[in-house]
Order: structure tokens, then sequence, then C-alpha cells
């Protein structure tokens, strides 16, 4: 059934007294919204405020879609407010979010509503930095206003939006069963200084249909907090981690923070998978970590280097303009699979066994002969590209990734650090819809100390000495074992 009211604002008398412009800070909140929606939806919503003393009845909470309430002292100390709360929280029950609660005041986890505290709020105060005063938006339109209460707007309109669809095709489809369930993808809570850039994030990937988790107030309780993330990683295909310069918030009970919890749970859900294709993460940590804490840095660097944490996943280190164009080219854009198809044509289109020679520039000279000597074997040899920009090459590295049959790293120039990142992306290409076995791994490396490969000892990695005149001999066996 359609509503009568998409969406009904309930507020305190005290949060929506005129102020100098006229209007009360309620109805500027209505109209301020009503025209981002207008943009968001394309049509004007039925919007209707309600007061504390304003009557509703229990048939009129039916003909509601949406409820907002405006959270405050003043709303809390009302029994009307609540009654109002509690009528259509009683009438509205759905899979999907009906209620967002706006914090006008800070309130307290505990002086909210029992059922609006799992709910991720929208705080529209200002808050003094310098002082801690807490102050309202006067003016929705100042420079101030855009920086800050326009940004939380914007998340209200786009979730507000998801909610009005959802409830417009279970209106349509009541006794449909859908043929397919929209993808989820769980997009980790960050640190402070990354919440604006997350909130970007899951706009964009809600405009385009997928399912953001978590869509909730995650608890605060470390045994319930990780009950939680494992339900939800385990509904999701793709997880996004942000790591910035702030560890996060520590729940009760653990000395680890949420960012930290996610990342771990994402970590083992990817490492107990057969099919790697099912689950992939994507990590990205900030390039510029001059405010981290050493515990920050220190996770940062438990990151990169424990193949535990990273199985499954895609580390970037990146400026976040360039990861955000990532995430939009492989799941929104076009999608991976329809963005590669023509480079996995050119890739099998020989029938040979593929080689993927990894290298950096600077050895590019260095390795000619081998290249040579590989092809003059009869097997097809792909290789790195460098050129073009990041989005580019590493396109060109996934698909390698996906197509080969067997990887040779090489090391000349660069370091043992650079060895082992090639050498994880290698053991992560599942992660990128690779559906074959690996037919075999090699290292070629011409550094006098030898390559401490140990924490690799179990993924069947030949290592050839590239300083030695007959290492072409030792690459024959390799090459022949493959056949």
């Amino acid at each position: 059934m359609a509503f009568e009211i998409d969406i009904l604002i309930t507020y305190a008398d005290a949060d929506n007294q005129p102020a100098e412009s006229g209007n009360g800070w309620v109805t500027d909140f209505k109209r301020f919204l009503e025209l981002m929606l207008q943009q968001v939806l394309g049509e004007k919503p039925k919007m209707l405020l309600k007061s504390e003393h304003d009557s509703i009845t229990g048939g009129d909470v039916k003909k509601i879609g949406i409820l907002i309430p405006i959270l405050s002292p003043s709303f809390i100390a009302s029994g009307e407010c609540l009654d109002t709360l509690e009528e259509f929280l009683k009438a509205a029950k759905s899979d999907f979010p009906r209620v967002f609660k706006v914090l006008k005041k800070p309130i307290t986890f505990e002086e909210q509503p029992t059922k609006l505290r799992e709910l991720i709020g929208f705080d529209l105060y200002n808050m003094d930095l310098d002082t801690g005063r807490i102050e309202d938006y006067k003016d929705f339109f100042s420079t101030e206003a855009e920086q800050n209460f326009w940004m939380k707007m914007v998340d209200l309109a786009y979730e507000i939006h998801e909610s009005l669809i959802s409830l417009e095709q279970k209106s349509k489809r009541a006794d449909v069963k859908p043929l397919f369930s929209r993808r989820s993808i769980y997009l980790a809570e960050t640190g402070h200084d990354l919440t604006i850039q997350r909130n970007i994030i899951k706009r964009e990937l809600q405009r385009h249909g997928y399912k953001v988790l978590p869509d909730h107030t995650l608890p605060q309780n470390v045994n319930e907090l990780k009950k939680v993330i494992k339900k939800e990683v385990e509904e999701s295909s793709l997880s996004i981690h942000l790591i910035g310069n702030s560890y996060g918030e520590i729940p009760e009970g653990s000395d680890k923070s949420i960012v930290d919890i996610q990342n771990q749970i994402a970590s083992e859900k990817s490492s107990l998978l057969k099919d790697k294709s099912a689950f992939s993460r994507l990590i990205w940590i900030s390039p510029h970590l001059n405010h981290a804490s050493e515990k920050q840095i220190a996770f940062i660097e438990s990151i990169k280097r424990d193949m535990a944490s990273t199985e499954g996943a895609e580390i970037l280190q990146t400026p976040l303009e360039d990861f955000k164009n990532i995430v939009r080219e492989e799941l929104i854009e076009v999608g991976i699979d329809k963005k590669l198809n023509r480079h996995t044509e050119e890739a099998v289109q020989n029938g040979k066994v593929k080689v993927y020679m990894l290298y950096d520039k600077l050895d590019e000279k260095d390795v000619e002969p081998i290249k040579k000597f590989i092809a003059k074997s009869g097997f097809a040899v792909l290789e790195p590209s460098f050129e073009g920009g990041l989005l580019t090459l590493r396109q060109h590295h996934i698909t390698n990734l996906r197509n080969f049959d067997a990887a040779i790293i090489y090391q000349g120039g660069v370091n043992d650090q650079w060895v082992r990142m090639k050498l994880l992306d290698l053991l992560k290409a599942p992660g990128f819809g690779r559906r074959k076995p690996v037919k075999g791994k090699a290292i070629i490396s011409k550094k006098e100390e030898k390559l401490d490969i140990s924490s690799y000892k179990s993924h069947n990695i030949m290592v050839i000495d590239g300083s030695k005149k007959d290492s072409l001999d030792s690459l024959k066996v390799f090459l022949e074992e493959l056949k």
C-alpha cells in the first residue's frame, strides 16, 4: 500500500521555538531536508511535522512510511513524544530501517530510548572544539554549516531515499519473492578522522544498488560486537577497510579497536573459504601518517607483514581519491569482469601455458634474456605494464593475476619487501575471480644475500640464484615441470 505521508518528523515544542529568521529549528530542518530529498528522489516527498501535543492514532500511524524523531533532552522528557515513537515502532515492523534518529542536542547512549540505541544517529548540532560548547546551526546556509551540517544532511537524505525505495518495492511486490538479493558490502567502521570519507563511499555504493553493512550502531561490548560483525561479514561478498591516523574506538572488554577487530574477522573469513573468489577485501592505508599514534603505526605494520591478516586482501597506500576511483571502477561503473573481458580473450587466444614475469621497471633490461628464453621454450609470457595511470596499471596487473598459469618474480635492483609484496599478490589472486590452480611459482634473485621466504614455505616456491651462470638451467627445470 502507498503511504499517505512519506515522512513524519516528530519533535518537542521547545526545539522549534522561532529564531531570528522567524522559523523554528525543526521547521528549517524540514525545509532543508525536503530540498535535498527532492534532488535525490526526483520528486517532492510528502512530509509532515508533528509537535509533541499533536494527536495521532494507531490508524494514522499505519499511513506513515518513515519517522524522524528529533532527539534532545526535551524530547526524552516528553511523554507525548515517546508515545508517538512507541506507537510507530509497534506498527512499523520491517527488515530495513524506517526510523531515522536526528540528534539536535547531545544525548548519551544510555539516555536514548532502548529501541533507538542501535540505530545510526545523525548529529546535527555544532560543537566548538576549543570550548566544548554545543550550539545549534542557526543559519543552514552558512559556510560553517556547509562544511559540517550539509554533509550529515546528505547522508540522511540518501538513507531515507534507500528506505523509501525499499518500501515502494515491498508495496508493489508483496506477494512476489525476489529472484535475487542485492549484493552486500561490509564497509568497515573507521577512526574519527575518516568518518566523512567513509560516508561518501557509502552513499555512492548505495546509489548504485549495493546494500552497505553495518547499517546500525555497533554494540559497545566486545563479545556482542564480534557476533554482529561476524554475522554481517558473512552476508557480504566484499569488505572495505579505511585505515588512517586514528586507531579507533576500543569497545568494552577489549584492548583492540573496532577497526582492528573488523579487519581480523574479515581476514578469518578469507582464510576459511575454499573459493577465494566468493569474498574479497580492499584495504586502504593513508599515505600520510604524520599524526598516527605508535599503536596505530604498529597496527598498520602488522597488516602489511602478517600473512593471516592480509589473506585475500588487496592493500593500497595511495591518495584516497585514487582509492575511491578504484572502488568506483571495480564495483560501480563497469564491474571488474566486464572491464577485463578484452584482456582475457587476448591472454588465452594462443592456447599456450602462460608465465607471468613480474619485475620492476629498473630491471627491464636484465629481464629481456629471461623472457626470450621462456618464449623459446614454448610458453606465452605475460608482463607488467609501466605506462598509464594507476587504474590502467592495476587493471593490467589484475588481468595477469587472473590468467597466468605460472609466475616468476625477478629480483635485481629491488629489495626483499618488494618481492614479498609480489608474492602476496600471487597468493591473493583467487580474490580477483581466478578459477584455475597455479602450476608453479619461482623467484629469480641476483642478490648476494639469500632471500628469506621461510614464512611462505608451504606455498612451494622455487628460488633460483640469478647470479650464477647456470641459472637458466635451473629455470629450464622449472619450466619442464610446468609441462
